[in-house]
């Protein structure tokens, strides 16, 4: 059995303004894109809020396992691109860290925010250790990640 489809002219108009719609929309997104990557240049200072988070769990055999993290767990910067990390304390009682590769170390308190404002000079990828939580022996690893880009 053959089927016959007829398609209308209002269907034809309809079908061209949301093919404009979509194509328009995506313009609009890939401008806002670029317009967002080039005021991530150098002496526009930004900031990255963060948290101390916690993850617990009964493992089978009743003992109990947790783990902390950075969150998020990744920024993306620009070299000598000034930026301030305002870090809350949420979970866990202290969080002492380092930014590797830098002289940079603090203590995020629960309760509490620490600020840290830096300029990374050098393209890469920095970690952000606690170094209470540097492996799983100790409920970690508590490990963020900074990737600084040209």
């Amino acid at each position: 059995m053959n089927k016959v489809m007829f398609i209308r002219q209002g269907q034809i108009v309809l079908g061209a303004v949301l093919l404009l719609g979509i194509a328009a929309t995506g313009l609009y997104l890939k401008h806002t894109e670029s317009k967002s990557a080039s005021t991530m240049s150098a002496g526009v200072e930004r900031t990255f809020h963060m948290v101390t988070g916690e993850y617990k769990t009964t493992l089978p055999d009743g003992k109990e396992m947790e783990a902390y993290r950075w969150d998020p767990g990744q920024i993306i910067v620009k070299k000598n691109e000034k930026v301030t990390l305002r870090i809350l304390g949420v979970n866990g009682s202290s969080h002492k860290f380092i930014i590797e590769g830098t002289n940079i170390s603090n203590e995020v308190k629960k309760g509490k925010e620490t600020v840290v404002s830096f300029t990374m000079q050098k393209e890469g990828t920095y970690r952000i250790i606690c170094t209470d939580h540097p492996d799983a022996a100790h409920s970690g690893p508590m490990i963020g990640y900074i990737t600084v880009l040209p």
